[in-house]
């Protein structure tokens, strides 16, 4: 049975199918209806339509709660509090699984992408919003409030002269990663200076991922990733924040670049060969 994917950015949207054997038959990608949540819903269900018959995963910029079931978490606020799943059934008319982007992106790299090999791969979305998902063992890690991964909502660690004012966060809290690391922020910052900047904080941030997870790899997502200079010098400079005294840890690019995340989204339904 084919297996389609959908990657429910903020600024975009994608579909891809994919045939039993794990190939690639379609793609297709569109302009995200930004805050509108009736015409996401549409657009996604035209996507649907267009990708052919199959299983239907989709990877969400935010997260199912575990007590209502209705969207937390999305930096696309107008998905949150929204009933998502239930919708996206009615408008396409088939079963839907769900997942945040993060983790789909992290699940494509895992297995057979960057990370492949790796018992534990942290993968890490810098895009509209930045998100993490975490995979061990071929798993994806959802945590018991399905927040597992999401250290964009983190403060940034050791706050520099240069990051004060803390900025506010959709969240309601101030000085969050994402509003330093995130594309918006790296754009707002502009020039070659900014490049530095962001590098140092990324490495501070994923320091503490590493004290925490200890993961084989950290693998990059998002429009930042294309960003050749930070595989060189975050590693660098993330070594100053590191409790250990040697970091092995590796930060790699996606292997699939941008059709990670709907490729992990395609594969909700059932595994790749290998994978349990």
């Amino acid at each position: 049975m084919q297996r389609i994917g959908i990657d429910l950015g903020g600024t975009k949207i994608e579909a891809l199918t994919l045939d039993p054997a794990g190939k690639e038959v379609f793609r297709k990608r569109i302009p995200a209806p930004r805050g509108d949540y009736a015409a996401t819903l549409a657009a996604v269900a035209a996507l649907v339509r267009d990708a052919g018959d199959g299983t239907v995963g989709v990877g969400i910029p935010g997260a199912l709660s575990k007590v209502t079931g209705l969207v937390k978490n999305a930096n696309s606020t107008w998905l949150i509090g929204k009933p998502l799943q239930q919708d996206l059934e009615k408008a396409i008319g088939r079963k839907v699984r769900l997942a945040n982007d993060a983790n789909c992106f992290a699940l494509s790299e895992a297995v057979d992408g960057a990370g492949e090999g790796a018992e534990v791969v942290f993968g890490v979305i810098l895009g509209t919003g930045v998100g993490g998902g975490i995979v061990v063992r071929g798993e994806v890690l959802t945590g018991a409030n399905a927040i597992a991964g999401e250290w964009g909502h983190n403060p940034l660690p050791s706050p520099q002269a240069s990051d004060l004012p803390l900025r506010p966060c959709y969240c309601g809290r101030s000085g969050c990663i994402e509003t330093y690391l995130s594309g918006p922020a790296l754009e707002r910052d502009g020039g070659d200076a900014a490049l530095g900047r962001y590098a140092e904080r990324l490495a501070r941030a994923l320091a503490g991922v590493i004290n925490i997870l200890d993961p084989d790899v950290i693998v990059l997502g998002g429009g930042v990733s294309k960003v050749a200079r930070l595989y060189e010098e975050v590693p660098q400079l993330w070594q100053r924040h590191v409790f250990s005294d040697q970091v092995a840890t590796r930060l790699l690019p996606p292997r699939h670049g941008d059709a990670s995340g709907v490729r992990g989204a395609a594969w909700l339904w059932a595994g790749p060969p290998g994978l349990k």
